[in-house]
């Protein structure tokens, strides 16, 4: 069997957490959306696809999956969009498809089983474009039930649940621990906690998973007096500072250091939140360090629903939680603020007094006073140094993806001061 997870046109909707990733490849619960399709089809050989200037950098994270081809002789292929989060029917109703067809939700296309001339007409398109629901619609319908992510805030909503079934899915059943290994940690509800190797907790944490599991990776440490109420998921080597306060639906890492007071939010990795300050309802993505005593607020004082700019437009949410949307390589000075369903951009460097507007494009420094352009070469640079920090070398093709990046967002820099106050 061959798959092709594929991204569509709707990836716009998700900047700028995928700037420098592909769909696929933001979290929701434990895992990416990607491993949580391959789970599905364990046996199949996989094959990728992605918008083109992320080509190279899929390829060198995944040498062994073609990226943006079929390989020759291959006859049949399903597709499946990478912005998918597979319910339990998923992997029956599409696996055993034996002629073209595609699966829909709504009206929106989820899969499809390409052969023959429609899968030699797929592959010319692969290496030009993202695919279009129109590339599929004249084919056979039927529907399945499956839920596509659309906008950032949608995989702040799920992570609870998607926390919850990863942690079934990878414990499969009671987790067993050696408790005596942590004297003075209070333990609640152990059973649905798993501790990786390596783990280290210090006197005075409390793992509370009454109303949720507790998943921690491989290498995490965890000082004195942090409080985690679950579902939580801490990704292997992150650190969790003294006196912490994770609060549920939250999933952190790898390698993050994290303090102060974190509710449903997703850190997507590489990042840091060390200090005390509020993140509520976010989704933070790689490289970001955030400032101390920053806050973000992620609840209206109307309790209304929250309206966040995504490309081009301002979307209400229909929720009364949204809170900061962070793209990669991001930062914020100390006591910084962001208003609810704020949307920062990549390569940021934002500070001030004040509440920072509530989008910010990409390569931007300043705050509510005024902005102007980070210049591209130095924020290459800080990427860099703070990369090869954790041992990770910035290379040539991420300075190549640096800059077509920076090219492909200077008109929201242009527009930046019709576009950023409500």
């Amino acid at each position: 069997m061959h798959i092709c997870i594929y991204e569509d046109r709707n990836y716009r909707k998700l900047l700028p957490l995928v700037y420098f990733r592909p769909v696929y490849d933001l979290r929701c619960g434990i895992t990416l959306l990607r491993e949580k399709i391959l789970r599905c089809f364990t046996d199949a050989n996989v094959i990728l696809h992605t918008r083109d200037y992320l080509t190279e950098t899929v390829q060198r994270a995944n040498p062994e999956s073609p990226v943006n081809c079929i390989p020759t002789g291959v006859e049949r292929v399903l597709f499946v969009n990478g912005r998918v989060l597979p319910g339990p029917e998923f992997e029956k109703l599409i696996g055993a498809g034996q002629s073209d067809r595609v699966f829909m939700t709504g009206e929106n296309v989820v899969a499809a089983w390409l052969s023959g001339t429609e899968l030699r007409k797929m592959n010319e398109i692969l290496s030009r474009r993202v695919l279009a629901d129109s590339d599929f619609l004249h084919l056979e319908r039927k529907p399945i039930g499956a839920q596509l992510i659309t906008f950032p805030w949608e995989l702040i909503h799920y992570n609870g649940e998607w926390i919850k079934r990863d942690f079934n899915f990878f414990v499969n059943g009671l987790s067993d621990n050696d408790l005596s290994n942590y004297p003075g940690v209070y333990f609640n509800r152990p059973e649905r906690i798993h501790i990786s190797k390596e783990v280290t907790i210090k006197p005075g944490v409390v793992l509370d998973a009454e109303d949720g599991p507790i998943y921690l990776g491989t290498g995490v440490k965890i000082l004195p007096n942090a409080v985690i109420e679950g579902s939580v998921y801490i990704g292997n080597g992150s650190l969790i500072k003294a006196g912490a306060k994770i609060y549920e639906n939250t999933s952190i890492g790898p390698v993050c250091k994290v303090g102060g007071e974190v509710e449903e939010s997703i850190i997507h990795g590489y990042s840091n939140k060390q200090h005390e300050g509020f993140l509520g309802h976010a989704y933070l993505g790689a490289w970001v360090n955030i400032g101390a005593d920053t806050n973000n607020s992620d609840l209206k004082n109307d309790y209304g629903t929250v309206k966040v700019f995504i490309d081009g437009e301002l979307v209400d949410s229909g929720s009364q939680f949204v809170g900061l949307i962070m793209g990669d390589h991001s930062k914020s000075g100390i006591n910084t603020m962001f208003n609810t369903g704020t949307v920062i951009g990549v390569s940021c460097n934002i500070f001030g007094a004040g509440f920072q507007a509530k989008f910010i494009p990409s390569f931007s420094w300043g705050g509510p006073e005024s902005l102007t352009t980070y210049r591209l070469e130095k924020a290459q640079e800080v990427a860099r140094r703070v990369m090869e920090r954790r041992g990770i070398p910035f290379s040539d093709l991420d300075r190549k993806i640096f800059r077509t990046v920076f090219d492909d967002t200077s008109e929201e820099r242009r527009r930046a001061d019709e576009i950023t106050r409500f």
